[in-house]
């Protein structure tokens, strides 16, 4: 009898231990593995780990289970706490983050909530030497600690201060909820609660009201602005052939400030860094140059051209010296007359272009125009966003 017990209570304990570190999600009308993950604020990755034998494609009103996010943020606030405590004697005193495998200045500047700016300045290292696996940093403690304040300190008051933008979106012939709903991020469900009056068939000419957080629009402006730049630059190809034969292709895209979606894109680029080339690849099962690119770019809703010569097309040329980091930085290999390679610049120091790409040596990693195979295959630098 007590046997039985032992075991009864056994399984018992593992079950909540599961139901403690998992949440059930149903799976509704517009749900996919993105949204899904982007809700919950998890991996795609942790997702399909979880669900080792969930089907590619999501039937409705299946059962996923997700990561409980919960559990691993109230260790990170503990030990947040411990830091600030021990940082309260002194302002300028610094807590130390160690840098893991793949982990990107913007990944660790989004964790502490700091900005990448205020991170180099405490680590002067970093702008020659970069990151490096297993390397102690500097954390702003004045940022640390102000982040975490006992209830009993906040003004009451006090209001959160809302970062997300309102758009307007005209709804054109044959959109669907579904396809306006991924082309913003959100699911059918935010949509139909931001604009309540459209819970049947959405109605061609309508206004819709759709609110995105900042980088979301910010994203969406420069892709917006790069299609109507292109289009313009097909109406007009044909007179400019005419008129000025001898006058190269010039694109420019005119943007606002898009520093931190320039840091997006690096950081989203560099997480593949050891990823297999493949020719024809644009996913994380194998890059080429120009699919790395594709990609990385179009998970910001940014739609580039597919190969590297079209993409030499688009944007704006600039010098090498004044080359920046987001710019597209082309080359012709192995003796071709034609651009055939493609990287993003992930910075310019003394006339050292480091980028970003995806090499049929070594897969993606980032290389520097100072290695003479490179030195003696640079073409060209464009600059997509200004």
């Amino acid at each position: 009898m007590v046997y039985r017990l032992i075991i009864v209570l056994f399984f018992f304990s593992v079950g909540a231990f599961a139901q403690d570190n998992f949440i059930k999600h149903k799976i509704s009308q517009g749900d996919n593995l993105s949204v899904i993950a982007k809700k919950y604020g998890v991996k795609v990755k942790d997702i399909a780990d979880a669900n080792p034998n969930a089907p590619k494609i999501l039937k409705l009103n299946s059962v996923l289970l997700i990561p409980n996010k919960n559990k691993t943020t109230a260790k990170t606030k503990s030990k947040n706490v411990e830091i600030a405590d021990n940082n309260t004697s002194s302002v300028n005193t610094s807590g130390t983050h160690e840098v893991a495998s793949k982990e990107t200045l913007w990944g660790i500047s989004k964790k502490y909530n700091v900005s990448v700016d205020d991170l180099k300045k405490a680590n002067p290292s970093l702008e020659s030497e970069g990151l490096k696996i297993g390397q102690q940093i500097n954390i702003p403690s004045n940022n640390v600690a102000s982040n975490i304040s006992s209830p009993s300190e906040t003004p009451a008051n006090s209001e959160v201060v809302s970062t997300d933008v309102e758009l307007y979106r005209e709804v054109k012939p044959k959109e669907t909820k579904y396809g306006i709903s991924k082309e913003y991020g959100i699911t059918v469900a935010e949509l139909e609660r931001q604009n309540p009056s459209i819970k049947g068939k959405v109605p061609v000419g309508y206004l819709l009201k759709i609110r995105v957080p900042k980088e979301k629009a910010d994203a969406i402006q420069a892709a917006k602005t790069l299609q109507e730049t292109n289009v313009k630059q097909d109406a007009s190809s044909s007179q400019v052939a005419e008129t000025a034969p001898d006058i190269k292709d010039s694109t420019v895209v005119r943007t606002g400030n898009y520093s931190e979606l320039i840091d997006r894109l690096i950081a989203s680029a560099t997480e593949n860094i050891g990823t297999r080339y493949r020719s024809g690849g644009t996913t994380k099962a194998g890059f080429d140059c120009s699919g790395l690119m594709f990609c990385t770019f179009g998970n910001f809703d940014i739609k580039l051209p597919r190969s590297s010569i079209e993409q030499s097309r688009i944007g704006t040329k600039v010098a090498s010296e004044e080359a920046q980091k987001g710019d597209l930085i082309f080359f012709r290999t192995n003796g071709r007359r034609h651009i055939n390679h493609v990287g993003m610049v992930v910075e310019n120091v003394d006339g050292e272009i480091k980028f970003v790409h995806s090499s049929t040596h070594g897969g993606v990693m980032i290389s520097s125009t100072k290695e003479p195979y490179y030195t003696r295959a640079f073409s060209q630098v464009n600059r997509v966003l200004n």
